[in-house]
């Protein structure tokens, strides 16, 4: 059953502007709380999560829960690229913080090996390596 957009408010609008002005970084609710008191917009925090879990539903967003005890984060995939259970893991920068998207055949050969020789399916949403990036060496 395919999922039904929601309604065009301004709300969401506003995130979707947001997002579209940022490709590629990973946004917390807080990031997008703060942007939009920038710009004037007066929003209730309740009412941002709401629409980020709508965008998440219709697969405009993805979800990341990439520590226990740290916000999630969001990023905009389109509304034209639904999610499609594609693969991506996580390096998470243990100095500067940093969180990169890790898309490669080795990572995928290593989670196929887990799956068929362990029996242990790894979760892409939730595995993050962590260490130093180029930038903080």
């Amino acid at each position: 059953m395919a999922i039904r957009p929601k309604y065009k408010t301004r709300q969401r609008e506003r995130l979707l502007e947001y997002f579209t002005s940022v490709p590629g970084r990973h946004i917390t609710a807080g990031d997008v709380c703060e942007y939009l008191k920038e710009k004037g917009e007066s929003i209730a925090q309740a009412t941002v999560y709401r629409q980020l879990d709508s965008l998440v539903e219709e697969g405009i967003l993805v979800k990341y829960n990439v520590e226990p005890g740290c916000p999630a984060c969001y990023e905009y995939l389109g509304e034209e690229h639904p999610v499609n259970g594609e693969t991506c893991f996580h390096c998470k920068c243990t100095k500067c913080g940093k969180l990169i998207h890790l898309h490669c055949e080795e990572v995928e050969e290593l989670t196929e090996h887990l799956d068929q020789e362990h029996k242990f399916r790894l979760d892409p949403r939730r595995t993050v390596f962590y260490g130093v990036c180029e930038d903080c060496r």
